[in-house]
């Protein structure tokens, strides 16, 4: 199979689709791999690297496109590379369709099968290729937050470890997945008082044992969510629903219960975020400030550690993709059906139920099984 990796072009994006290192084990099994050049570049990988293991070099995205059947990239295609997908190609990457119909109306129109990172599952319902970047940005998010929480980035100039003699700052994580887990122990790390709510007790349990009172864990309902706001310097919103978007569970009316310069990072913000008063930011322009509160919600947290994130990335990806290579696409998702659940679009069609709920184009969704026979 022919595999394309452009650069992706998401504002300050710098991971890659594939490392090189990634790359030399698709030409190992006799597909060859088409690179746009300086895709690497963000993670130190050069032309050169990616010719040393065999692969070609294209000049434009343009040519990665149409010289390849298989696009394997990190972020969701945008406008100008939507309109180079065609009903031959298979996309392989993050989608994250549910708050954004644009896309999806691109995607159904460009015919290409594409099969979503986020929606993958495994056999404990897990979400194994979600969960790297997951796991980055759970820690990132207290890395960025503490930032936001300085005086001069229109925080409330708090330090979150505090000093001897002077309260930490307050954490509140909503959600304890591996978003949440993650930015707990960052937030635990650096020796912040730390909350996490959660609606599932056996999570609850787990986090408890693990923290060993080092953190709380608390019972979401709206009395505890309320109280912790009025509590917390940062709060990290980490609620995830599987494929659809993300709820709203702080709503404008609850910044009036937070202290003025409090933070607020929401991981969930690739699935239409998990605050009311959330919008997507970007790297150039990461903070804005709504009712006094300090609002960080940039969509590729992760690309801010390109290196990190996109060797985690492949150690994630690269197993499916390989399969999709040396099968083809139908025959790997019909021996895998949790790489069948990340197949979100086909022939014109979404396949996947939450997305066309989220969208509200039930009609247009078909069932799994059409699409693989």
């Amino acid at each position: 199979m022919k595999i394309g990796v452009p650069k992706e072009i998401k504002n300050h994006e710098y991971r890659v689709g594939l490392t090189p290192e990634s790359a030399r084990e698709f030409i190992a099994r006799g597909h060859s791999v088409l690179v746009e050049t300086q895709a690497g570049a963000g993670i130190g990988a050069s032309d050169e690297d990616y010719v040393a293991i065999g692969a070609e070099i294209a000049p434009t995205a343009e040519d990665v496109f149409a010289n390849s059947t298989m696009i394997i990239k990190v972020k969701e295609p945008l406008a100008d590379e939507r309109k180079r997908l065609t009903p031959d190609h298979i996309l392989y990457t993050y989608l994250h369709l549910a708050p954004d119909p644009e896309q999806t109306k691109d995607l159904i129109a460009s015919g290409a099968t594409c099969i979503a990172y986020e929606t993958v599952t495994d056999r404990h319902g897990g979400l194994p290729l979600l969960k790297p970047m997951s796991q980055v940005a759970g820690r990132l998010a207290i890395q960025c937050g503490a930032s936001a929480l300085e005086k001069n980035e229109g925080g409330r100039g708090v330090l979150l470890g505090g000093v001897p003699g002077v309260h930490p700052g307050n954490v509140l994580v909503i959600g304890g997945g591996v978003v949440g887990f993650n930015a707990a122990q960052m937030a635990v790390g650096m020796h912040a008082d730390v909350t996490i709510l959660d609606r599932n007790t056996d999570v609850l349990d787990r986090l408890d044992a693990h923290f060993e009172g080092r953190a709380k864990t608390i019972y979401s309902t709206k009395a505890t969510l309320e109280q912790a706001l009025s509590e917390a310097d940062l709060v990290v919103g980490a609620v995830l629903v599987p494929g659809a978007a993300a709820p709203k569970l702080v709503t404008r009316e609850m910044l009036s219960l937070m202290k003025p310069g409090a933070v607020m990072v929401d991981v969930a913000i690739d699935q239409g975020g998990c605050f009311e008063t959330s919008h997507a930011t970007t790297h150039d322009n990461p903070t804005y400030i709504v009712d006094d509160i300090v609002h960080y919600c940039v969509a590729n947290m992760p690309g801010a550690v390109a290196r990190t994130s996109t060797y985690a990335l492949n150690n994630a990806t690269l197993i499916h993709a390989l399969r999709i290579a040396d099968k083809g696409w139908k025959a790997a998702l019909q021996a895998d059906p949790h790489l069948a659940d990340g197949l979100n679009v086909w022939n014109g069609k979404i396949t996947c139920a939450p997305v066309a709920e989220s969208l509200g184009m039930q009609s247009q969704s078909v069932p799994l099984a059409d699409a693989l026979t």
